[in-house]
């Protein structure tokens, strides 16, 4: 037989725990208050019994039998809820309120007993009372039993366990009513999460679940669920991109190769053509067609894994002055003076092989598109925030603001770069690079426009500072 969904619901099943741990310990509870409240009882009344056993006993030591008879008398007119007897040697009653001692078996000269006695309630029926009472035996031979009557403690104690019953009974329906409630509500939104997924599964990429506004662990997973899906749609919507630019990009270069390789060999077939630089010229499109795959694969690699791999602290500064060293006669031959100012001590963790990548990719574009007679600056620096700053200032045509966002995604080339070599993944590494290490790129103006050059632009990769250990 199948519960009903909401019976099978965590929620429910914990409250249910919750109110069997309260029910368990309330039960040990009450236990603990009647069986310690019983036992302050008792002892209270076996205080009572001694003190007005002292008195009687000393009535009797005084001024001997017939003193404690009247003793007694005089307690049993004025009632209360002491019992009184005194038998004679025989065990015989004398004098008292009760008829014959309810211990049967005394031995000694001090015996202790619970017992009950008979008594009729309010509507004239036979009840049972609790009493607590000593037999003593005293110095003539008689002997003195002196008992109280704790019927109406034990009643007391009785109606305030069932009260207490009461309301842990109207607390556990009261729970059972609350988890059913807390089951539904949670049921609800579960299940609004969960047509979101089935939507998703189904492939509707823009189901999203709904924030109620209320800032509560529902809200913070479907705003989690909300942002993974956007993630994984940005995600999808690039691969399908990136799939479009590698099919349109490569289709150039490789109906190119075709075209060669073919007129390569018409040419060989009718001895006139060079074999050895056909396959060169060949070998060279080749390259150039891995190292695009390579990149998107890289590219690829670090978004998927959202940080760095094997990342080690390295100072930034040893980088940059290795990058200044490596590019400046590339920029020298290219007739461009290029400069570094690299401050000391710039600690970066990270993945220095990539990070050396990025780096190559900007001094390599600036240099790329910056024309004869221009400048290039790299600088690695500290910003007052305690972030490391790689960047690099041209002279250039620069990008325009409208084109700066776009500038980083793959295979984006701006028109005044079609005639320079290159797939347009560069900037889309350094974004992705800096992504995985927790920085960023920023794009800005260079230095500005003067005469036929400018304004130039500035390229900067910002990293964390590395963590003291």
């Amino acid at each position: 037989m199948r519960l009903p969904s909401i019976f099978r619901r965590t929620p429910f099943r914990l409250t249910l725990l919750f109110l069997a741990l309260f029910a368990t310990t309330s039960s040990a509870l009450l236990a603990y208050i009647y069986v310690a409240t019983a036992a302050e009882a008792r002892r209270r009344a076996d205080q009572d019994v001694r003190r007005e056993l002292a008195v009687l006993e000393s009535v009797y030591s005084q001024r001997g039998k017939d003193a404690l008879n009247a003793a007694l008398v005089e307690r049993t007119l004025r009632g209360g809820p002491y019992l009184f007897l005194m038998m004679d040697s025989e065990r015989r009653a004398v004098t008292g309120n009760i008829s014959e001692s309810p211990i049967e078996d005394a031995q000694g000269p001090e015996t202790w007993a619970s017992f009950r006695i008979s008594d009729a309630d309010q509507r004239g029926r036979v009840v049972r009372r609790s009493a607590r009472g000593v037999e003593v035996a005293l110095a003539g031979g008689e002997r003195l039993f002196v008992g109280e009557d704790i019927g109406d403690t034990e009643a007391h104690l009785a109606r305030v366990t069932q009260a207490l019953w009461g309301a842990g009974a109207l607390v556990v329906l009261l729970g059972l009513g609350g988890g059913l409630l807390i089951s539904r509500n949670v049921e609800r939104h579960m299940a609004g999460l969960n047509r979101v997924v089935s939507a998703v599964e189904e492939g509707d990429m823009h189901a999203r679940a709904t924030l109620r506004g209320s800032k509560d662990e529902f809200d913070e997973l479907a705003g989690g669920i909300n942002h993974m899906l956007d993630r994984l749609e940005q995600s999808m919507a690039g691969l399908r991109h990136a799939g479009d630019a590698v099919a349109h990009d490569l289709r150039s270069p490789l109906t190119r190769m075709r075209a060669k390789l073919e007129v390569a060999l018409i040419e060989v077939e009718a001895g006139k053509g060079d074999p050895r630089a056909a396959l060169e010229t060949a070998l060279d499109e080749a390259d150039g067609l891995l190292k695009t795959f390579n990149t998107v694969l890289a590219i690829a690699r670090l978004q998927a894994a959202g940080q760095a791999p094997d990342p080690v602290v390295f100072d930034a500064a040893e980088l940059a002055a290795d990058m200044a060293e490596l590019y400046e006669p590339a920029s020298e031959d290219k007739g461009l003076q290029f400069q570094a100012e690299v401050h000391a001590n710039l600690p970066v963790r990270g993945n220095r092989a990539f990070v050396a990548q990025a780096l190559a990719n900007v001094i390599d574009n600036a240099i790329k598109y910056t024309p004869e007679g221009g400048a290039v600056m790299l600088r690695a620096r500290r910003r007052s925030s305690g972030e490391v700053e790689f960047s690099v200032t041209d002279t250039g045509p620069g990008v325009p603001d409208e084109d700066r966002l776009r500038v980083v995604q793959r295979f984006v080339r701006l028109e005044n770069s079609r005639s320079e070599p290159g797939s347009g993944l560069g900037l889309s590494l350094v974004a992705a690079v800096a992504e995985a290490h927790g920085g960023r790129l920023e794009l800005d103006e260079g230095p500005g426009k003067v005469g036929e050059m400018g304004p130039g632009l500035r390229v900067a990769l910002v990293f964390p500072p590395a963590p003291i250990a």
